[in-house]
């Protein structure tokens, strides 16, 4: 095998939303299926107390203007899906809650271009303990989460195996 073929090949470790663009996160599913995601907010914009504090604990997750982050918005998320609120820009940065998708992607209403998309989130429960950026990034079994490895984008997939390790480190919340 040449150089040139090797350097072209997916590693065989490489999480499924590497191979190919976060595949899995538009793959078919079975039905009832239930898929997990990851939504950064500011806190000092809209934290997890303005989601429990808002009407019915549901708000519209909207003002998303990155392609990837907008595909998983229209073409990932469903009904049910559960996601896991994380405050970036905060000190510690760390996932704090976890809502369900309640309603599927449509246009962003706050968008001038209906190429943008949001969905409604409504919150589930905080949980007991926040799990910091830090501690998820000295957990070997989560070094290929998005979170860590694509820092930037504020919408992402969470793996089946990703969840369980979180939920368990912060102690509580429904998978």
């Amino acid at each position: 095998m040449s150089l040139g073929t090797a350097a072209r090949m997916p590693s065989p470790k490489a999480p499924d939303y590497e191979k190919g663009k976060w595949a899995a996160a538009f793959a078919p599913r079975e039905a009832g299926e239930r898929r997990h995601w990851l939504v950064k907010s500011e806190p000092d914009v809209f934290s997890f107390d303005d989601l429990l504090a808002a009407p019915k604990q549901t708000t519209h997750w909207d003002g998303v203007r990155n392609h990837a982050a907008r595909n998983f918005l229209k073409d990932g998320m469903r009904q049910g899906d559960r996601v896991f609120f994380y405050h970036s820009m905060a000190n510690p940065q760390a996932i704090v809650g976890i809502c369900e998708v309640v309603r599927e992607g449509y246009p962003d209403p706050s968008a001038d271009d209906p190429q943008w998309y949001a969905v409604d989130l409504r919150a589930v429960v905080r949980l007991a303990r926040p799990v910091t950026l830090a501690e998820i990034k000295a957990r070997p079994e989560l070094a290929d989460m998005a979170l860590v490895r694509v820092g930037r984008l504020s919408v992402t997939p969470v793996t089946p195996a990703e969840w369980e390790t979180i939920v368990a480190m912060g102690d509580r919340g429904p998978g």
